[in-house]
């Protein structure tokens, strides 16, 4: 997709999308056969159900069909949210990302995997869990330290709040990777 086109459809669709109460995280289009398919990924900070999705769909499909934006010929709108492993690339998605498992590409080279305690303007709070039965460190991260960042998905990930009166031991948690 041209850069041309993509900002007319950015600048087209975000305002619906944000009547909706959703953020606009990425616009791409692809062709498929003959066909194109507009993929459009929304999220918020309180997620978005699939009436929200359907909602902003029927809003977004309105306007393109009322505008010229996607040029002559048949197209697929497909609207979704972000992936359980979305990558981490503004402030807002770090946020979303609070006490989540995130693996970490750092400037100064290698990863750390560790769990979101808070975000501020400057950087991340984290919980580094611990290896062979130690106990988990907290570490603080600058966002100028990071290159990449994606979200884990976890399996076997125990309530958090139901672990404060459970006796099972900690740091069952593991990571897709880690299950192979």
């Amino acid at each position: 997709m041209s850069t041309t086109q993509s900002e007319r459809l950015r600048e087209l669709l975000e305002p619906l999308v944000a009547s909706q109460g959703l953020d606009l995280e990425e616009i791409a289009v692809d062709s498929v056969g003959r066909r194109r398919v507009l993929s459009v990924v929304v999220d918020s900070d309180t997620g978005a159900d699939l009436d929200r999705i359907a909602d902003v769909s029927r809003a977004l499909s309105a306007k393109l069909d009322e505008t010229d934006a996607m040029g002559e010929g048949e197209y697929t709108l497909e609207v979704g949210t972000p992936g359980a492993e979305r990558s981490l690339t503004q402030h807002r998605h770090y946020v979303r990302a609070t006490d989540r498992l995130v693996r970490f590409q750092l400037h100064e080279g290698g990863e750390l995997v560790a769990r979101i305690l808070a975000v501020d303007e400057d950087g991340l709070d984290l919980e580094v869990p611990g290896v062979k039965g130690r106990k988990a460190t907290t570490r603080r991260l600058s966002f100028g330290d990071i290159d990449k960042a994606r979200v884990q998905v976890e399996f076997n990930r125990k309530d958090t709040k139901s672990d404060k009166n459970d006796n099972q031991p900690e740091n069952d948690n593991k990571t897709e990777e880690e299950e192979a």
